[in-house]
């Protein structure tokens, strides 16, 4: 790690703070010295993840060496580190890391820009086709994607300047607003729903589907096909949405675009036919779907049900076997390694705070403050879910921000009466739309908004407008779906 990954301010502020609740301000009635004290640990992490004091992967091996050294879990040292490195057995985080290391093959060999252009190919002859085309692309490789930065910014955002160059619309020429403009804001605003729409679509989903396990005492496991199917719905309806509601507000100045499609298939012809490990690739991607889908459990019975994390394994060990990935790929994935350190560390703070009861006290107080106001648990829903969605406006990092947060609004809006796999689904929804609000919302924002095309003032616009429709199509349509699933 180079010096300059380590940002001082921040990493003073964060230390502070952990001093601070630990020695000067005494836990309040019903917690516990420990705790507290672990309340004090997880506030400086998120502190230190949100102001970038260092990596986020070297921030949580210092949080996992402080839960040992300070025995907050347990006061023997030998189960403390048990305690500390429990993260790494959660079954969830591999399935997130195997993911991504799975992705790799959609870059390696094309075949993410094989399905980009091929829609755009179909769809490209008007600008708002390519904005459907650029949504549905991103939509197709959401499931086996679970760095929405690498699908949004990494596979899609290259897609969109290269269509949106070929029509001489770009930053430097002061031209964005003839294609590029509109496009940016639809490579976007995709981003944050087909991350709502599946556990795989993005790092913290499967941290979501634990803290509500947790918080119901595992009464509720969410599975990939429950939620795949609770997301279909609305994740449809706002991608329906969304370049239409964009478009609205800021129409491009080239409405037909006849070329994007003769560009594509020029595309298409230099990448030559499919490939072998393209075929290779796109088969892997379909027995994936269906085995997290749990077609042969639904079909053969349960006996036949296979575990999720199992099935990223048997991708990814189909893909070294046919010399798709090789192990040199596996090691170079930094994101899924980085992915799996810091997960694990917030997946047991998250973990024993429940089990200490800090979370059960925090949801108390939220519960009683509403629960003052007098309404019924529909408006107690909409107030927590409003208050939690917007809240992302103080956070850089989503998953920071569901660490934070999620357990402790669940929770309490369950003992105000909501339904809990309604309320689960609904804030889990939220925890990806609210991606939408600002340029920093998450890591895809600072790579479409840095390639200039969209100014600040109008990001955080359309990012309000689009906060709004997609919480409210989430909330009611998707309450209505989930009622005819009998969810709820």
């Amino acid at each position: 790690m180079k010096s300059t990954d380590i940002r001082v301010i921040p990493g003073f502020i964060s230390i502070a703070i952990i001093l601070i609740l630990w020695f000067i301000v005494a836990p309040p009635q019903g917690v516990s010295a420990n705790a507290w004290h672990l309340l004090a640990l997880f506030v400086g992490t998120v502190v230190a993840i949100i102001g970038k004091a260092m990596p986020i992967g070297a921030i949580a091996v210092l949080a996992i060496t402080l839960v040992a050294l300070t025995g907050v879990t347990n006061d023997k040292p030998s189960e403390a580190i048990k305690d500390a490195l429990s993260g790494f057995s959660n079954s969830l985080i591999w399935l997130i890391g195997i993911a991504i290391i799975i992705s790799r093959g959609l870059a390696k060999t094309g075949l993410g820009n094989r399905i980009g252009y091929n829609f755009i190919s179909l769809f490209g002859r008007k600008t708002i086709g390519i904005g459907y085309a650029l949504a549905l692309s991103e939509l197709v490789i959401a499931p086996v994607t679970p760095s929405n930065t690498a699908r949004g910014g990494g596979v899609i955002h290259p897609i969109m300047k290269s269509i949106a160059s070929s029509f001489g619309s770009s930053p430097e020429q002061g031209t964005s607003r003839k294609i590029g403009h509109y496009l940016a804001l639809v490579n976007y605003h995709t981003n944050p729903i087909t991350s709502a729409m599946f556990i795989t679509a993005t790092a913290p989903n499967p941290l979501i589907v634990k803290l509500i396990a947790d918080a119901t005492g595992a009464e509720i496991s969410i599975t990939w096909g429950t939620w795949a199917l609770a997301a279909l719905l609305p994740g449809l309806l706002c991608i329906a949405l969304m370049p239409l509601i964009i478009y609205a507000i800021y129409p491009p100045e080239i409405k037909r675009t006849p070329d994007a499609s003769v560009f594509a298939k020029d595309k298409l012809t230099d990448m030559g036919p499919m490939s072998y490990a393209e075929k290779v690739m796109i088969s892997v991607f379909g027995l994936l779907l269906v085995l997290w889908a749990g077609v042969p459990a639904m079909i053969l019975g349960s006996a036949f049900a296979v575990n999720t994390t199992a099935v990223a394994f048997l991708g990814l060990s189909i893909l070294l076997i046919s010399g798709v990935l090789s192990w040199d790929d596996v090691l170079k994935e930094k994101a899924a390694w980085d992915t799996v350190v810091w997960f694990s560390a917030l997946v047991m703070m998250a973990t024993f705070l429940n089990k200490l009861g800090l979370v059960a006290w925090f949801s108390g107080v939220v519960e009683n403050n509403i629960a003052q106001l007098g309404v019924g648990w529909m408006v107690s829903v909409i107030i927590l879910v409003v208050v939690y969605f917007y809240a992302h406006y103080f956070f850089a990092s989503t998953t920071a921000h569901i660490t934070a947060m999620f357990a402790a609004f669940f929770t309490a809006g369950i003992a105000l009466g909501a339904p809990p796999l309604y309320l689960g689904l609904l804030l889990a929804g939220a925890s990806s739309l609210m991606m939408s609000l600002t340029h920093y919302a998450t890591g895809t924002s600072p790579i479409i908004f840095g390639s200039g095309y969209v100014s600040m003032e109008n990001w955080w616009f359309m990012g309000f407008i689009m906060s709004v429709v997609n919480l409210t199509i989430w909330g009611v349509v998707g309450g209505l779906w989930w009622k005819l699933l009998g969810f709820w």
